[in-house]
């Protein structure tokens, strides 16, 4: 089971496809987004974004801040 996830900067795509989760400190703690997660919208704090991909495949993406977005089994992060 997997859902869409869209990682991008303003003038960057960082990652876009399917996932298994996705992990990262939100401003409400730690928070690990899995498929069909109930709506969610909340800055994201300093630290790492991580992502196991549809293929078992984790990958870590630092970042600052941003913005993360759950809705209709699709993630999206604004950095």
């Amino acid at each position: 089971m997997s859902m869409k996830l869209t990682i991008a900067k303003v003038d960057e795509v960082l990652f876009k496809g399917e996932a298994e989760s996705l992990s990262c400190t939100g401003s409400i703690g730690d928070l690990t987004i899995l498929p069909h997660h109930a709506p969610l919208a909340t800055p994201i704090k300093n630290g790492v974004l991580k992502i196991v991909d549809s293929e078992g495949k984790e990958i870590v993406i630092p970042v600052e801040s941003g913005i993360l977005e759950v809705a209709h089994n699709e993630a999206t992060v604004i950095l």
